[in-house]
């Protein structure tokens, strides 16, 4: 196949594909409590514990297909892995609008799990188009579109929940349709075929990708870190939909409102603080300020006695929105580049398998501590318990960057 080389768009193109993704995405997270409750006939409270699990679902078989979409596009290309992610999202949420019973749910997940969803081929695509010194800019460009399609989605989500609690699906079925129609024609391939590299199941699973960072000792920290930082972070999609419904009796608008909220927080964030601050602080001093103050929002959601209380703490993602992006630029500048999709695979291995700890552990907490069996009343402690994974993620970080090894783009200054 011949490659089309990237022009000067191609940010934006990879930019709207994951905005249109991630708009499908944010559809149905409020309405996923309604469509439990419905389902299994069961309180709030139980309702969270099978969100959990589904979560779950989802991670386990994304934490083993992950890295195998990486190596196949270091292998075959950028371009195909990406398509594939996008249609079988599609076909997923088909299925999950569908769904007549828990089973069926659970198969939708699992459908999506085995795409890999589009974070690895994505990042290692703008990876390939983007010299060294200007990755953090350009991750924080695919950051931002993460975070509009956060605003529009959860919105959106909640307005078409006053039609039905399936209807978000077939929106969101539809946007990840026209998202992989939309790639078919516009998107170009990033990987020329000269830097490609062989495919190796050694390589193309979890252990094996890990393993291949532990010549990086500076990438193996951070991604260590990293690890500890996105199990805290599950409990966001885990547990508040339940937590605000159950705390402050929110509708789906309300709750597809605060999301937004967030997605308003992390792109303005993207316009602002990676270009203004990121240049000043570093990465390193940049990333570990998002994740103090991430650190600070935890405790107020678990702790905040009203609803204009938990809207004032989301303005906390305006800098915790920075962590991924510059973390991912620093471990980026360390790699080479034929394996900037084994990185990435690597980098959503682990936010699998964060994903495979994080919901049922945090849903189960909330689960717990808010039904009258609970020893001690405090629906707040998955929040808490976030909070305590971020400190252990801010000292693993601190010490791994402590003395960085020299960077890509300062060996190639030399």
């Amino acid at each position: 196949m011949t490659v089309r080389a990237p022009g000067k768009n191609a940010l934006v193109f990879i930019a709207v594909t994951l905005l249109l993704d991630t708009i499908g995405f944010g559809l149905i997270i409020p309405v996923l409590p309604g469509l439990l409750e419905d389902i299994t006939h069961q309180s709030v409270s139980r309702a969270a514990v099978y969100g959990g699990w589904l979560a779950f679902t989802y991670a386990v078989v994304q934490f083993f297909a992950a890295p195998i979409l990486g190596g196949l596009s270091d292998r075959f290309g950028r371009r195909p892995v990406l398509l594939y992610a996008i249609g079988s999202l599609g076909i997923d949420y088909i299925v999950m609008g569908l769904a007549p019973s828990l089973g069926w749910l659970f198969f939708g997940r699992m459908i999506s799990g085995a795409a890999g969803a589009t974070f690895s081929p994505a990042y290692a695509y703008v990876a390939d188009v983007t010299p060294p010194e200007k990755r953090a800019q350009s991750f924080g460009i695919i950051g931002a579109m993460f975070g509009m399609g956060f605003i529009a989605g959860p919105a959106l989500g909640g307005l078409l929940g006053g039609f039905g609690t399936r209807a978000p699906f077939f929106v969101a079925a539809a946007v990840s349709l026209v998202n992989f129609i939309y790639g078919i024609f516009v998107l170009p391939e990033s990987l020329p075929v000269e830097r490609r590299r062989a495919f190796e199941w050694k390589r193309a699973n979890p252990l094996g990708t890990l393993l291949q960072m532990r010549k990086h000792p500076v990438v193996l920290g951070l991604l260590t870190a990293l690890f500890l930082y996105m199990v805290g972070h599950q409990v966001m999609p885990a547990t508040w939909s339940f937590y605000t419904t159950y705390r402050f009796n929110w509708s789906t608008a309300v709750i597809g409102g605060s999301l937004a909220l967030t997605g308003v927080m992390s792109a303005l964030s993207q316009a602002t603080v990676l270009r203004l601050l990121v240049p000043k602080l570093g990465e390193r001093r940049s990333a570990l300020l998002g994740m103090t103050v991430m650190l600070m929002g935890y405790i107020g959601y678990a702790t905040a006695p009203t609803t204009w209380v938990m809207f004032a703490w989301l303005t906390t993602m305006f800098f915790a929105a920075i962590v991924m992006p510059v973390t991912n630029a620093l471990m980026s500048h360390r790699i080479e580049p034929n394996a900037q999709g084994e990185l990435q695979g690597a980098v959503a291995s682990l936010y699998s398998l964060s994903a495979i700890v994080g919901p049922p552990l945090l849903s189960q907490l909330f689960g717990y501590f808010s039904s009258p069996a609970a020893p001690v009343h405090l629906p707040g402690a998955a929040f808490l318990a976030s909070a305590c994974l971020t400190v252990a993620a801010i000292s693993v970080y601190a010490y791994a960057t402590r003395e960085s090894a020299p960077s890509e783009v300062e060996m190639a200054a030399a």
